[in-house]
């Protein structure tokens, strides 16, 4: 039986509540009585709201199936159907001149183009390798992928096969050329990189060149006649040169590129919901414990690999002097979202008044905005440079259920003592009822919602 202790109406698992008090609260400026309170009260307000939205699916579906069933073998009537659908709510009038008017948005999704990732956040390591997937090598990339061919003896095999090396390296300085081209010649002729007037300067056979667009050049480590690094960025996306001749590759390339570090994941879904199984109050501190790692920025974890123990934990920011002496500063780890269950289930992990399990939803916005706090408050490596929490909420039902979890964002904001719409919603559209009325469920949270995406598993089982 779990240990429980009272927190007026609420009776609070002790493993949580404990881990809340303990390593959770410090540090957010909260005060832990007065949080629980705020806590109790929230829930014993909008929990029965959320059991009535879970039983209208019931009670929705159940008038659809009782249609379908009385029109066995009959032709389907589309017009018919849709005003069925209207009359028992199901289809809702769509909204006129609906505006989306989010604030305080982070450049990786209101403004860049970039891959998102996904993973289970009650998995240390699996979060941290993608907190930092921000960042990664193009020439890892390429050497072990079929981007580049095994044709000619180019196959990757045990060790490193010089001739596909070299397959590599002429993929990348094309990417290059592609990209950031110079004045004249190519990439792969260059023998040296260097600053000169704050403009970017490559060294061929033939002169010193610059970039057809100069501006594509915007920062550096180093000395500016011989640099260590050289930062391009194109469509918002950077490209780091690292030079180095004491590493083979480095010294193999006349210019001494030994690596090509490109942006990759700009954001990643920390994920609360799909990816795991967390039952009870246990489980649940286990992922909240690693969302607070992470937003506090002190997740580790060892891996051992290659016969070495390994710690991991997440990259810090990447700085760079700019083209003419100021500081540029680069995010080093993904734009983090976390994905909080959806309205359906329930944890045991907090039980109200009347001995019912919690709306696991609910707890999660609680404490993963609670969490977020630490990074709110940070100054350096902050998850988001906007001042933003991102809770991305699935298998939300229509508009109704939309405007339920926005008043629920609402309510926490209340709770924690953060501005209104601090809190941005990520709405999945993955549930048909979702899907026919979009608009309407935009328009519910037209103030918050800063992404859609469709979860396309979820709706192919719908199909089914």
């Amino acid at each position: 039986m779990t240990d429980r202790i009272a927190c007026g109406g609420l009776r609070v698992a002790s493993e949580l509540y404990r881990f809340i008090n303990d390593e959770a609260i410090p540090g957010t400026g909260l005060e832990a009585d007065q949080f629980w309170a705020g806590v109790d009260q929230l829930i014993h307000e909008l929990a029965p709201i959320n059991r009535e939205l879970v039983a209208k699916r019931d009670v929705l579906q159940e008038k659809i199936d009782a249609y379908h069933k009385a029109r066995q073998g009959q032709p389907h009537d589309a017009a018919e159907y849709k005003a069925f659908l209207e009359d028992i709510g199901y289809l809702l009038p769509e909204p006129q001149n609906v505006s989306i008017t989010t604030e305080n948005v982070d450049p990786e999704v209101a403004t860049i183009a970039g891959p998102q990732l996904v993973v289970p956040v009650m998995n240390a390591r699996y979060a941290l390798n993608a907190a930092n997937a921000r960042w990664g090598s193009l020439y890892d990339a390429l050497y072990g992928t079929d981007v580049i061919s095994n044709d000619g003896d180019a196959s990757p095999g045990f060790e490193y096969n010089p001739i596909r090396g070299e397959k590599v390296i002429a993929f990348a300085k094309h990417f290059l050329d592609q990209n950031f081209g110079l004045d004249s010649g190519t990439h792969a002729d260059a023998t040296s990189y260097k600053i000169i007037d704050g403009a970017l300067k490559v060294n061929l056979p033939t002169g010193l060149v610059g970039l057809q667009h100069p501006d594509k050049f915007v920062g550096y480590r180093g000395d500016s006649s011989s640099p260590t690094v050289v930062v391009l960025k194109n469509h918002g996306l950077h490209v780091e040169l690292q030079f180095d001749k004491a590493r083979p590759v480095g010294n193999a390339d006349p210019a001494g590129i030994a690596d090509i570090l490109m942006e990759s994941a700009l954001t990643t879904i920390m994920d609360c919901e799909d990816s795991v199984a967390a039952v009870d109050a246990e489980d649940k501190v286990v992922v909240y414990k690693n969302w607070l790692g992470l937003m506090k920025g002190d997740l580790t974890e060892s891996v051992f690999k290659n016969n070495k123990n390994l710690v991991r934990k997440p990259n810090e920011d990447r700085t760079y002097q700019g083209p003419h002496g100021s500081t540029l500063t680069l995010p080093g780890r993904a734009l983090m979202f976390v994905r909080n269950v959806g309205h359906l289930m329930t944890n045991e992990a907090i039980l109200d008044q009347e001995g019912n399990e919690v709306p696991e939803g609910i707890l999660d916005g609680i404490f993963t905005t609670m969490i977020a706090i630490h990074d709110l408050k940070r100054t350096e490596n902050k998850n988001s440079r906007a001042g933003s929490v991102y809770i991305v909420k699935p298998k939300m039902h229509g508009p109704e259920e939309v405007a339920f979890a926005n008043r629920l964002f609402g309510a926490i904001e209340d709770l924690l003592g953060l501005p209104r719409h601090t809190v941005k919603m990520g709405i999945m559209d993955e549930e048909r009822r979702t899907t026919v009325n979009l608009k309407a469920c935009i328009n519910a949270a037209a103030e918050r919602v800063a992404f859609i995406n469709t979860g396309f598993l979820d709706r192919t089982g719908d199909e089914m």
